[in-house]
């Protein structure tokens, strides 16, 4: 399944657009929305020693490959910068390539993880997707990025944290596996928002005072009324149009959105987990990479169900912040008022289901 990072409901709103000044977008939403259909690449990544056994090699560095689809929606593509090549001048193709490495970089540096299985996957990525695609994605073995439709999107590399939002599925794929529907899938969109944003505040080197806490600040044009598709911070605020509409997530569970639409409102609703994680960020301060992120990290590697609801990923974040840093420990009281302050309750004290 492919994991958007324009949420369906935004590219519907644009498709029905019936506005001249927007005609390029509202046909570029609608072929986005006709993507169904996930995209496969098939790719064999070894090598043979002299009596021909096969070798896998774990590299300390990334490996990325960036591939140009030449505005078709086929892939890979060609490829047009490997690991290691010199910039080649066009924006896409290296905006992609540092992505690609400021998300392995906090992966590898903060949380000893290599790549996106753990055992140094090659980092892939197709640029220039599609006729003016008003989207980005990951397919289940690479990062697809089109190039926006010039009237209210541009180009979707330009934002750190839909790079890192998008390979963040890929290690949920291979850690939680969240189940992308309902509330579980709510959550898959939360955690690939949470580390989209620490990809941008780690290679910036932002405080939690000094970060924006925005998932794809600067994909919309000057015509659109909206700095971002999300704030972790006040969701429910990253754009406010007369054309889009309002920003539509709930950052409280309250205001959770029952819907059979995108998979359950997995975009709406993720809103509340994301604003949980930015309140206990908020409330330890310095880097949220540090100790929040780490406690939501731990938290992949547990034994989550993959049909969680909030309160058992809750508990769950709970419990991985007692066993790190005990009890009565700071971290573990800003895991609790966090989920707290969206409304989540937790059957027991402890994490642990009473």
């Amino acid at each position: 399944m492919t994991h958007g990072i324009v949420p369906p409901y935004l590219l519907a709103r644009i498709a029905e657009l019936d506005d001249e000044r927007f005609a390029v977008a509202a046909e570029a939403a609608r072929r986005a929305l006709r993507h169904e259909a996930p995209f496969r690449a098939a790719r064999l990544s070894f090598s043979l020693d002299e009596s021909d056994n096969l070798v896998v090699e774990v590299g300390a560095g990334p490996n990325r490959t960036i591939a140009d689809a030449g505005h078709l929606e086929e892939l890979p593509g060609t490829v047009v910068r490997s690991e290691g090549d010199e910039p080649t001048g066009d924006d896409a193709v290296d905006e992609a390539y540092d992505g690609l490495g400021a998300t392995f970089a906090l992966f590898s540096e903060v949380y000893q993880r290599n790549s996106i299985d753990g055992a140094g996957h090659p980092l892939d990525a197709t640029v220039h997707f599609g006729t003016q695609y008003d989207n980005a994605f990951w397919n289940g073995e690479r990062m697809v990025f089109g190039d926006g439709d010039g009237e209210i999107f541009r180009r979707f590399t330009a934002s750190p944290s839909v790079i890192g939002h998008e390979l963040t599925h890929g290690i949920t794929q291979y850690t939680a596996a969240l189940e992308y529907q309902g509330q579980s899938g709510a959550l898959n969109e939360s955690i690939s928002d949470v580390f989209g944003a620490l990809v941008e505040q780690y290679s910036l080197d932002q405080t939690v005072d000094e970060a924006t806490w925005l998932i794809g600040e600067g994909l919309f044009t000057d015509e659109v009324e909206g700095s971002a598709l999300r704030s972790l911070k006040a969701p429910g605020t990253a754009y406010d149009d007369d054309v889009l509409g309002k920003d539509p997530q709930p950052g409280t569970f309250a205001d959770y959105v029952e819907t059979e639409d995108d998979n359950g409102g997995v975009h709406i609703n993720s809103g509340i987990p994301n604003r949980a994680f930015y309140l206990v960020a908020e409330a330890l301060g310095g880097n949220a990479w540090e100790r929040a992120g780490q406690i939501w990290y731990d938290t992949l590697s547990l034994p989550l169900d993959p049909k969680s609801t909030f309160v058992e990923f809750a508990e769950a974040t709970l419990s991985a912040a007692v066993t790190r840093y005990g009890e009565s420990s700071p971290e573990a009281a800003a895991v609790r008022a966090g989920w707290t302050g969206v409304g989540v309750e937790m059957s027991s004290d402890d994490g642990r289901a009473a």
